[in-house]
């Protein structure tokens, strides 16, 4: 390592599953060393998501169990404590490991968290950093060489911080569903990371998005490219899109609060409609009816983070100017209890960002 790392560092720990108590900050973290075929960035800034919450809480539940105290991942559990989390993260290199061209030492890249288990573009198998392995809630951060991208953009390295794991979501949702130039997307929780992201991706596909959002955001949702904007909680739903859309068909949902709304939401399909959903802040458990299923020819798929080529379509969006961040608030590392409570209370539109003090 350079002489210039120091030893140890500020990072936030996830001490285990609970409430905000179970994340503790502390200056006396070892700073990693970088291993074989990996690289060390000094952390610039990392992006707050609601994975990062549902982990802290162990709110995922198991199959057999919905309740069940739980973590992310449905395949075999990879998470151990204590845990630095924190995905979105931006950065500059310092250090590499054996095998990295030194040459590298100094870019600033943004991190694909993926950690992806497979050399195909498969993701049953799929795990991230922050969950896996430690994440960017820190100073300094380790991680494969490969996973770490210069973008070629001249957006700060906060605004850069807010897209990976939110865009990347919502790219993976909108491939599955094969959403098409031309085709109306409803989106449900649009105000949020992956849905404001998924409204502006909708948009570089050639897609019409439709926004459901909380009172007092519509003009935000309106300003990052929404066709028109429902208000959530505001008279029956079917009516309020169908009224937004003038009875235009909605092609496809992308779903990310589940909960009582999800019965409204296949209803709102067209026949041979896709549902896509990576999210469920209302409510994990829902009531389906088949028959609308069967009868409505519907096609429902889950989603969780992305591929390699979708994080390759998302970093060319960045770079062609298709897309651009929406920061909801920025906070110092020391301050990351705030951080988070704002997070969960959703009074803003975007993403959150913590950088180092």
């Amino acid at each position: 390592m350079m002489h210039s790392v120091p030893k140890t560092m500020a990072a936030v720990l996830l001490t285990g599953h609970g409430g905000l108590d179970k994340l503790v900050y502390s200056r006396e973290v070892p700073v990693p060393v970088p291993a074989v075929g990996e690289i060390l960035i000094r952390v610039t800034a990392c992006g707050m998501n609601n994975t990062d919450v549902w982990v802290r809480e162990g709110a995922y539940g198991t199959e057999d169990d919905p309740g069940a105290v739980s973590t992310w991942r449905r395949q075999g559990n990879t998470l151990t404590f204590p845990r630095i989390q924190g995905t979105d993260t931006v950065g500059h290199i310092v250090a590499v490991g054996d095998g990295i061209d030194k040459a590298r030492i100094g870019e600033r890249v943004m991190v694909d968290f993926s950690i992806y288990n497979r050399d195909d573009d498969s993701l049953a198998d799929i795990d991230y950093m922050g969950h896996g392995r430690d994440g960017g809630y820190a100073e300094y951060m380790a991680l494969p060489a490969e996973n770490a991208h210069v973008v070629a953009t001249d957006l700060t390295d906060t605004e850069l911080a807010t897209f990976c794991c939110a865009y990347l979501t919502g790219e993976r949702m909108l491939e599955r569903a094969g959403l098409a130039a031309g085709e109306r997307i409803l989106v449900t929780g649009a105000s949020g990371g992956v849905g404001s992201a998924i409204i502006q991706l909708a948009r570089a596909r050639g897609a019409i998005p439709i926004a459901v959002a909380g009172p007092g955001k519509e003009a935000a949702m309106l300003d990052i490219g929404a066709e028109a904007v429902v208000t959530r909680g505001r008279g029956d739903l079917f009516e309020a899109v169908n009224e937004a859309v003038q009875s235009e068909p909605i092609d496809v949902v992308a779903d990310l609060v589940g909960g009582p709304l999800f019965n409204d939401l296949l209803k709102i399909l067209r026949p041979e409609g896709r549902y896509t959903t990576a999210g469920a802040i209302a409510g994990p458990v829902v009531q389906l009816d088949l028959r609308t299923m069967y009868l409505k020819q519907l096609e429902l798929h889950g989603s969780s983070q992305g591929s390699r080529a979708d994080f390759r379509r998302l970093v060319r969006y960045i770079e062609d100017k298709k897309i651009r961040p929406l920061v909801g608030g920025v906070y110092p590392l020391s301050e990351f209890h705030r951080a988070q409570r704002d997070f969960m209370a959703k009074n803003f539109v975007g993403k959150l960002v913590v950088v180092p003090d």
